[in-house]
């Protein structure tokens, strides 16, 4: 039979995601419409296990569904896997009254979520990163943000490239997963996209590029380099050196995680916060919310924490073809 729930707390784990505040921001309303106490968790699992826990009402999330960042905070935590820290976790929530947690993050994050279930705390996922990583959802808050931030960025670079007549290699983040360099490549015209998935550090290939480029008139080459390959700044020494061509790097770094989120962060991370708020006042645990052809649904996280996701062959494939 489903737990009752009267009060559940809400906390954000693991990279802060521009949309997370939107999502606190629906689960909050959400639950209080349910007939729901909520308390805020301030940073993350490291914030429970210190009982940084204070009641929200609806007021306590007025005015932040534009705003970046994360209003609760968020702290990595890594003495979370040790059992005894997910009981004594477990044991403040009881403490507190707290029946169940809203967790939004990412995979890490899902797993603490996993082990707070298995000590009786009934806990609810939402997909909060940028990276677009978490293969049973084809959305993940944040990641329309991160984009388009990276994007604008991007062509600033390339104004500026193309009147040097530069080689540009401009890094963006995705440690694991190459989706933000994908879709940037692609949105920007870039010459050559280097994602962790595919990349074989045939830097020859890529000099040969940018001087075949050359010759056929191009002003300028513009290198994505995602974050899991790195090495951008060395990479452009070796590349100048190769081809005589001024060679410069841009690390986008932590810009990306930053601003105020896009409609459509702000639209999905609202109705997947109300999701999870719906689900859980149903006495529903050990679930992730998720986007899945078109549809708002839900699934089990060690579920979802089995699947495994790729870049598409046929995007990067017409990625390739269109830098040409």
């Amino acid at each position: 039979m489903d737990k009752e729930i009267r009060k559940i707390g809400v906390l954000t784990s693991g990279g802060d995601a521009p949309g997370m505040n939107a999502a606190i921001r629906a689960v909050v309303r959400k639950s209080i419409v349910n007939g729901l106490e909520v308390v805020g968790i301030e940073r993350g699992f490291l914030g429970l296990l210190n009982e940084e826990i204070f009641e929200m009402n609806k007021r306590s999330v007025s005015d932040i569904i534009q705003q970046g960042g994360t209003i609760l905070g968020t702290a990595r935590c890594h003495e979370f896997r040790e059992e005894e820290v997910q009981e004594q976790a477990a044991q403040i929530c009881r403490k507190h009254g707290i029946d169940g947690i809203v967790v939004i993050g990412g995979d890490g994050s899902y797993r603490g979520a996993q082990a707070l279930a298995r000590h009786g705390i009934n806990t609810i996922g939402i997909p909060g990163t940028i990276d677009l990583d978490i293969a049973c959802t084809d959305y993940t808050i944040g990641f329309d943000t991160a984009i388009n931030t990276a994007m604008q960025a991007i062509d600033k670079v390339r104004d500026t490239s193309s009147s040097h007549e530069r080689c540009s290699i401009i890094e963006v983040m995705g440690r694991g997963a190459g989706y933000i360099a994908l879709w940037c490549g692609m949105a920007n015209g870039a010459e050559d996209i280097l994602i962790p998935e595919t990349y074989d550090y045939d830097e020859q290939r890529i000099v040969d590029n940018i001087i075949n480029n050359r010759k056929h008139g191009k002003k300028h080459h513009i290198i994505i380099n995602a974050e899991g390959i790195g090495h951008s700044t060395s990479m452009a020494r070796r590349i100048e050196a190769a081809t005589g061509i001024e060679t410069r790097a841009t690390i986008l770094g932590y810009m990306q995680r930053g601003g105020s989120p896009s409609c459509k962060d702000r639209f999905y991370a609202s109705i997947m916060g109300a999701y999870a708020a719906d689900i859980i006042s149903q006495g529903k645990s050990n679930r992730v919310v998720a986007y899945k052809n078109g549809e708002f649904c839900d699934f089990d996280i060690e579920e979802a924490l089995a699947m495994t996701k790729k870049i598409p062959d046929y995007q990067y494939e017409v990625a390739l073809e269109l830098s040409r």
